[in-house]
């Protein structure tokens, strides 16, 4: 029992407990359902509910499965200066140049994806409901973390640059706030010939955003006064960004946030019928 306790507790420490929020992750599976074409939207919209509610299952395994945090991040900029050059795509090259014990601690999200990408193929083959449902729930998940910009790096919450708070910042506090502005419908799912090159184009994109994420944070805070940056919760001794600072830094990111939530929607029911299709485009029974 105290090694359990002792596990999560360390898991806090650590940014496998950073995820889109739960609503977030719940909104895009829903949304990501509607984006798919005829002779898979049926027998998804008849699992909705399923898989809106368990978007959330690999967040909740973090703290009762010791591999799962790092499946929902990569600290890509660990491995130098042109990482998206040097890492392999596939893993066992990737653990022949630098190590299972070392891609796991810097994170394995681009790996996870494939390995689900693949086993939710073979799923559909077998037309194996439960196991299609499952696994696209969970390949929603780790899709989704994949748009995520601070979910591709080592400064995880700004804390080497003296930013923390950034990442509830930019994937909670601003779609919590806004998210009933965005404009999430009409996407449409696409087929991805190569699911592992888009997966690392997806990453790469995500990095990309790295800049702007912190600068923009950067410079408000130091332009901010301190009593406007943050809301002291009333008898709870916690704080969070006060909603004149959310505003401002959505403004400042020019709606980079409702852009990649956009991005994982397409992203998660590209994959979903990607898979579909390399499965052979089954016909799905109906649950």
């Amino acid at each position: 029992m105290k090694k359990v306790f002792l596990f999560a507790f360390l898991t806090l420490l650590t940014h496998s407990v950073f995820s889109w929020g739960f609503y977030c992750h719940k909104l895009i599976n829903q949304k990501s359902v509607y984006a798919l074409p005829p002779g898979m939207i049926e027998f998804y919209k008849m699992n909705e509910a399923y898989l809106t509610k368990h978007a959330v299952d690999p967040d909740l395994r973090k703290h009762s499965i010791e591999k799962e945090g790092a499946q929902h991040y990569i600290d890509i900029d660990h491995y130098g200066l042109h990482p998206f050059d040097s890492v392999p795509k596939f893993w066992k090259d990737a653990v022949s140049k630098y190590t299972e014990d070392t891609l796991r601690k810097y994170g394995v999200l681009p790996w996870t994806i494939h390995d689900y990408y693949y086993r939710l193929v073979k799923a559909f083959k077998e037309l194996d409901t439960a196991k299609i449902l499952k696994l696209s729930a969970d390949l929603g998940h780790y899709a989704a973390d994949a748009c995520v910009p601070l979910h591709v790096t080592e400064n995880y919450d700004g804390q080497l640059t003296d930013q923390r708070g950034i990442h509830k910042l930019w994937e909670t506090y601003i779609p919590d706030r806004f998210v009933k502005s965005y404009k999430l419908d009409f996407i449409v799912a696409h087929y991805y010939s190569n699911s592992t090159d888009t997966t690392w184009k997806m990453l790469k994109h995500s990095f990309s955003l790295m800049p702007k994420v912190l600068s923009e944070d950067r410079l408000l805070r130091a332009k901010f006064e301190q009593d406007k940056t943050y809301t002291i919760y009333a008898g709870k001794k916690k704080k969070g960004f006060s909603t004149q600072y959310i505003d401002a830094y959505n403004s400042k990111i020019d709606g980079m946030v409702e852009q990649q939530l956009k991005q994982s929607i397409s992203f998660v029911s590209s994959l979903w019928y990607s898979a579909w299709v390399d499965a052979g485009q089954p016909v799905l029974v109906r649950k």
